[in-house]
């Protein structure tokens, strides 16, 4: 079959069109090496067009010694109709290791389930005999520190230096052919004697993680096994990846979360590998998104951008050589979130890279037709997808190996470049201080968020982040507060002041932690701790991501930006243990009182402590010379010994009194809580299990379909929580999927083992109107339900809220910022700990309004609708009907925006027409948390038109019947980066039978 090859230079340019081009004299095989004939035959047999592969793949040299990846699964890599699990893959990978000196399989870490990974290392033998060497000359290019930054120095190490290429696949579990394509990319490095394959492993060792989501994948396999077994039926969706989060395992390189995230970033720092290159599987047919589109990454170091490009272009000028269709780069992915799994080497100062494939989300083969916007012709798609193609996982393998070949080619080719790239990178991020700054960031020894400040710097060293700590006090120069412009001031020049960095001396305290931006790794610290800004006018309208993540605000605690490089010369340690916040008893006495300062820890410390006696203060108090803010802890009946130990591990600090002090309290009891999901959607409420899994908060996990069939929930729980999710209706919620064909079940069988963590017969049925019902019986019997995001407009759909609604705001545009928000209502128990404005995630800019009426109620007149009629006088003035004496008006009313407009005795008043129209005084809703004003709206992220969001409502406390729901129009349990919000949906449960006191 013939097919036209665009090629990138017109003076490139052939006349000869074929399909498959005869491979060059770089690529050639060993005439002398034989060739498994077998296997080559299955390959043409199972890839649907020549044009699909290339001479590097379309033959698999023969060995007597070393085992195909058919000797594990029964037939060659990428063959229809079936997945390895995970355990197979590595089986395969452990025979390679066995037969060929060439590689060695290391274990790297566990899954949250219990599940190995792995990682591979191939070159040849010698390379793989001298690793440790090798290695040492790599850690002295990664820390030139170690060699005093002399560049003479380094290029001996270059010269004797191997560098690391390290590739890993499938952290998509639905993306299904990098395992087999890296089992058989792995046997043909080890094997092949064509001498660009032997020109590779002679001078890069290549590290392969076949598998990164392990739990995923297995349960993937699972679903494919299934849709074999049952054909003509619906299979079911691919509910669970890993045992908390999908899609999202690809966005924790920041805040290392995952077991997968560490293991990875380990093993890459481990080895002091110059690429990490990430297999995707969503863009037909081969995308190399690293060069992506603009905005790049505001701390990548420019080097590394040239870098992408060489890699790029270079892939897309190879492979279009070998006439294979839709290869390119550049594409419309922004470049600007560092969370990805790749972006882990862009910040660790190697080359990060990711391919998307064109994949069928198993081993099926299928027609699969293409939308406009994927085949058409661009100036960086010359040679672009067929519009329409038989598609196969054999195509797949074909496009990840010729791609992953040719790139390992070149870098073999460039090794001494990209090595000394490295050096060049670590050793700019060492002179940060002196070039694009800062200094240093500071954490205070004296932020009362102890244990928020130590998670974060826990974070930063899972980052491979040094951290140092101040002997002694220390003053330096640090940002001052901006100035509020004076009143009738030029604008221009009152912001080009405000534009000059204007500092102040500031005495940070001994114990202060530094993180210092002279060390190898401070371009990551200096990515996460510095704050993000997306310009409304950026010509990308579409971000690909978050567009804020500032660290130091989403955990709330203090992270202070340092120019003043001074400061690096102050007397400090640099830190070898992991940083933790032990908390102590200070004092004697029976009774203890534990400061909220709204720390995420304090959940814990409750229900680790099952039998004590806690109350919750109603009032701030004085005791123990000194000061307690609202909501502080009152302990009894407790073992001193047992709450001392903790104490120690929560990183939190007790007062010992002789008696409790007299102040207002309640009782805080030990709620039964449950986590409601869907099946429509599991992965945002991921996160939220994380988080009271990891935090020891008992729960039970209850689907909409549980719900449905309980009548009586709440003999049950005391809380429910609605984690937010992305199912577009309130009606999918409660209708679910149109009970159409065969059920669709999620269970373990003998079939599907992996198919765990919750279960259903058939996924398909929705909470339904019974379900609702039950869930307003709930609320209404005194119970609180929680909900977040989407999950808060389902429950005001439904009824749940009286008296709430979604905000509009025309022109509104947040995408993943960090935004700063207030509490409204200091006496409520959500807001304790809270003080003053904090920074809040919000995903779209989600708001709330309130009224005191059931309808109508945004319908009331009020003196910002109001327009003065005409008449006489000016716009200000009242008009004055003729012949009689003036009649004042009533005064209309001003609310905020957070505020239900407040109504007149004429609203109150009974109406025969609608009668239960007034909700009663104690059952309106209550705004508990509202977004900050428009001037200091936007921490980090994108902001546009933030004057139809400034001063609204975040959080709220509804009232219905004798219970409450309880409505967040931000996320506060979001990726394990929003610690500082934590604590309102912790203080809800700990205080959910008081919120209305």
């Amino acid at each position: 079959m013939l097919r036209p090859t665009l090629c990138l230079l017109a003076s490139a340019c052939a006349l000869n069109a074929f399909a498959a081009a005869p491979p060059d004299a770089t690529h050639a095989r060993d005439p002398g090496q034989a060739v498994d004939e077998a296997y080559g035959r299955k390959i043409a047999e199972y890839t649907t067009d020549p044009s699909f592969n290339s001479p590097l793949t379309d033959y698999l040299p023969a060995s007597s010694s070393v085992p195909t990846p058919a000797k594990v699964l029964g037939d060659v890599a990428g063959a229809p109709n079936m997945l390895p699990y995970s355990k197979d893959v590595y089986r395969y990978f452990d025979m390679l290791a066995a037969a060929s000196p060439r590689v060695k399989v290391f274990r790297i870490g566990k899954t949250e389930e219990g599940r190995d990974m792995i990682v591979a290392a191939i070159a040849d033998e010698a390379l793989l005999t001298d690793q440790k060497a090798n290695d040492a000359r790599l850690a002295q290019l990664a820390d030139p520190r170690t060699i005093g930054l002399d560049d003479a120095r380094a290029d001996a190490l270059v010269a004797q230096a191997t560098p690391v290429y390290y590739i890993t696949g499938s952290i998509h579990s639905p993306e299904t052919g990098a395992p087999t394509a890296l089992m058989e990319l792995a046997y043909r490095l080890a094997v092949d004697e064509a001498p660009y394959i032997r020109n590779i492993r002679s001078h890069v060792i290549t590290l392969i993680t076949p598998v990164v989501e392990a739990d995923g994948r297995d349960r993937m396999v699972d679903l494919y096994n299934w849709h074999r077994a049952n054909p003509g039926r619906t299979p079911p969706p691919l509910l669970y990846w890993g045992h908390y989060v999908a899609h999202d395992n690809n966005r924790d390189a920041m805040g290392l979360t995952l077991n997968l995230s560490r293991n990875v970033l380990d093993t890459y720092i481990g080895w002091h590998a110059q690429v990490l290159h990430d297999l995707h599987e969503s863009v037909p047919f081969l995308y190399d998104n690293t060069v992506g589109d603009g905005p790049y990454n505001a701390w990548v170091d420019p080097i590394l951008v040239n870098e992408w490009q060489q890699f790029g272009w270079d892939n897309v000028q190879a492979m279009t050589k070998f006439g294979m269709p839709g290869v390119f780069t550049h594409g419309d992915f922004d470049t600007w979130s560092p969370g990805y799994l790749m972006f882990m080497a862009a910040m660790h100062n190697g080359v990060s890279r990711l391919y998307e494939t064109f994949g069928n989300s198993g081993a099926d083969t299928v027609e699969r037709i293409l939308e406009p916007s994927e085949y058409a012709r661009t100036w960086y798609r010359p040679n672009p997808p067929w519009p329409k193609v038989r598609w196969s996982q054999r195509d797949n393998n074909n496009y990840e190996q010729t791609g992953l070949l040719t790139a390992l080619d070149y870098f073999a080719d460039n090794g001494k470049l990209f090595l000394h790239n490295f050096y060049l990178k670590s050793k700019r991020s060492i002179e940060k201080p002196a070039m694009a700054g800062p200094a240093a960031y500071v954490l205070p020894a004296d932020d009362a968020h102890r244990t928020a400040q130590a998670q974060l710097l826990r974070t930063l060293q899972f980052q491979h982040v040094e951290i140092s700590r101040l002997r002694d006090a220390v003053t330096a120069q640090a940002p001052a507060p901006p100035e509020k412009p004076k009143e009738g001031a030029d604008d221009k020049k009152d912001a080009a002041a405000n534009a000059k960095p204007r500092t102040v001396a500031k005495t940070f305290p001994a114990g202060s932690y530094v993180v210092r931006m002279d060390q190898p790794y401070s371009r990551i610290a200096d990515a996460l701790l510095d704050r993000q800004y997306w310009a409304p006018e950026d010509p990308q309208k579409h971000p690909y991501d978050d567009t804020g993540w500032s660290f130091g605000d989403l955990y709330g605690t203090q992270v202070i930006r340092i120019t003043d490089a001074s400061l690096l010369k102050a007397p400090m340690e640099t830190l070898t243990a992991p940083v933790t916040a032990a908390g102590t008893i200070h004092g004697s006495g029976p009774v203890y009182l534990i400061d909220n300062h709204a720390d995420a820890t304090l959940v814990s410390l409750r229900f680790a402590l099952k039998d004590a006696d806690f109350s919750a203060a109603e009032k701030a108090f004085d005791a123990a010379g000194r000061h307690f803010g609202t909501g502080s802890l009152i302990v009894r009946k407790v073992d001193n010994a047992a709450l001392s130990l903790k104490l120690g591990s929560l990183g939190l600090d007790a007062w010992a009194v002789a008696a409790a002090p007299d102040v207002p309290s309640h009782r805080v009891g030990l709620p039964r809580i449950a986590l409601m999901h869907t099946w429509i959607d599991t992965q945002t409420e991921g996160w939220w299990r994380m988080a009271l899994d990891r935090l020891g908060v008992p729960y039970g996990y209850i689907s909409t379909q549980t719900v449905a069939r309980d009548d009586d929930l709440r003999r049950k729980y005391d809380v429910i929580l609605f984690a937010p999710l992305h199912a577009g209706t309130s009606n999918l919620i409660v209708n679910g999927v149109p009970l159409v064909g065969n059920p669709v079940p999620w269970k373990q069988t003998p079939l599907t083992p992996n198919m765990g963590i919750d279960t259903t017969d058939d996924t398909r049925p929705g909470l339904g109107a019974a379900g609702v019902a039950h869930l307003q019986r709930f609320v209404e019997r005194g119970g609180l339900f929680l909900a977040a995001g989407e999950a808060a407009k389902f429950a005001i759909d439904e009824g749940l809220a009286p008296g709430v609604s979604i905000a509009s705001a025309k022109d509104l545009r947040v995408v993943g910022s960090v935004l700063n928000a207030t509490v409204t209502d200091t006496g409520h128990p959500l807001s304790y700990g809270y003080e003053g404005t904090f920074a809040v995630y919000s995903e779209d800019g989600m708001s709330f309004q309130l009224s005191n009426l059931l309808m109508f109620g945004n319908n009331l007149p009020n003196t910002k609708d109001y327009k003065r009629p005409t008449g006489r006088g000016g716009p200000r003035d009242v008009d004055m009907p003729e012949g009689r004496a003036p009649v004042e008006a009533a005064e209309l009313p001003t609310p905020k925006p957070w505020e239900a407009l407040p109504l007149n005795a004429e609203q109150e008043a009974y109406s025969p027409f609608f009668p239960n129209v007034v909700i009663p005084v104690s059952l309106r809703p209550r705004t508990v948390v509202r977004f900050a004003d428009a001037d200091n709206l936007l921490v980090s992220g994108l902001l546009q038109g933030g004057a139809g969001l400034a001063q609204r409502a975040a959080v709220v406390d509804a009232r219905y019947g004798s219970g409450h729901t309880v409505l967040f129009a931000i996320n506060p349990i979001w990726r394990g980066e929003t610690i500082g919000s934590y604590g309102l949906v912790f203080n809800a449960i700990l205080n959910w039978d008081r919120l209305g006191q």
